[in-house]
């Protein structure tokens, strides 16, 4: 069985050269080790060192040097929007005060439909749209398990060395 040891982040390949692609939601792309078949038939075991956020565009480089494209699965999502960004920052207070996961598109946020977090987003002024997209929520800063191995700097406790 062919192995995925390796993510390329979306935009840092050419998407065209992909031998098959996988549909995920977003549960579904936090992982580090399972079999997967992807649409047109390419079984391979997703082997990461870590758990890992995968993006939709993002490409799971097989032992073979073949890429699967990753692509996210549409989802019931509601897009908020504000009068301005104050408002927004705002919204995203108490969107983040309640541990919702939630992606930030443009001049908007995006979360997982509840009506009752919709009713209370409605009463604080926001204007809301039902969607259905892809979802890539935002990771925590201290998240350290994420597709793209990029490392969070914690300066007081690392340091680069020339």
């Amino acid at each position: 069985m062919k192995h995925a040891r390796e993510v390329k982040a979306a935009g840092h390949w050419d998407a065209a050269s992909a031998i098959d692609s996988i549909t995920l939601d977003a549960h579904e792309r936090h992982r580090r080790r399972v079999v997967l078949q992807a649409e047109r038939g390419t079984t391979f075991l997703l082997d990461l060192p870590q758990a890992a956020a995968l993006r939709d565009g993002d490409g799971l480089v097989l032992d073979d040097g073949a890429i699967v494209r990753i692509v996210g699965a549409p989802e019931p999502l509601v897009e908020i929007a504000a009068a301005d960004a104050h408002e927004l920052a705002r919204l995203a207070w108490h969107i983040g005060n309640r541990h919702i996961d939630v992606q930030i598109v443009g001049d908007r946020l995006r979360i997982r439909r509840d009506h009752v977090i919709e009713d209370m987003l409605r009463g604080l002024g926001a204007r809301l749209s039902a969607v259905e997209a892809a979802f890539d929520p935002e990771h925590g800063a201290y998240d350290q398990h994420h597709s793209h191995g990029h490392r969070h700097r914690h300066h007081e406790h690392e340091h680069e060395h020339d």
